[in-house]
């Protein structure tokens, strides 16, 4: 695996430079779904990660609401929990396969295509370390709203920090595998990769 990942951290990049999405600009966005190689793969790629966005938009709003307090503590943590375990699990079960069945395919489908996709798995592991740390943030609000008062605040906070820095990774990596993703598949078929 390269080291691109020092090249172009997550944390700091607003988008893969050219010589990595080098598909990019021959397919651009707007044009994916008219393409005559637009299918059920790439189409099913960008519902789920428009699924994992919107997971983690609901849990923005859930904490934002117990922040305000227009969402009191036991109805957070009815909404919470649920749905802070279904978007661990998506995420997580969608990073396993990626890695270990469709990453590998692409890169042998053209050899430009390793650092770009040794890039994204590099993100995978930083996603997971902030998950892990989400998740333990998340453990101790659950813990503290028994007690209420200035527990429930400061763990209110750290997991709102830890989730908001989840958030974010996940948004750049997501709009960045699919500068990678869809082109590929657009210029490469499905077949490639099915």
């Amino acid at each position: 695996m390269s080291d691109d990942s020092t090249a172009w951290p997550l944390e700091s990049r607003s988008g893969l430079p050219g010589t990595i999405a080098y598909l990019r600009d021959t397919y651009p966005a707007p044009t994916w779904r008219a393409h005559r190689n637009f299918g059920e793969l790439a189409a099913f790629w960008l519902q789920v990660h428009a699924s994992l966005r919107d997971q983690g938009n609901q849990l923005q709003q859930i904490t934002q609401a117990f922040r305000e307090g227009t969402l009191e503590a036991n109805a957070f943590q009815q909404a919470f929990v649920p749905r802070f375990n279904q978007f661990l699990q998506h995420l997580e079960g969608h990073h396993q396969i990626e890695d270990s069945a469709y990453f590998p395919k692409f890169r042998a489908l053209d050899p430009r295509m390793q650092h770009g996709f040794d890039l994204l798995e590099s993100d995978h592991h930083l996603i997971h370390g902030a998950v892990l740390t989400s998740l333990d943030a998340a453990r101790q609000l659950v813990t503290a709203l028994p007690r209420g008062g200035s527990a429930v605040e400061a763990a209110r906070e750290g997991y709102s920090d830890a989730t908001e820095r989840l958030i974010q990774l996940l948004a750049r990596h997501l709009a960045d595998e699919e500068d990678l993703v869809i082109p590929a598949l657009l210029q490469h078929g499905e077949r490639s990769v099915g």
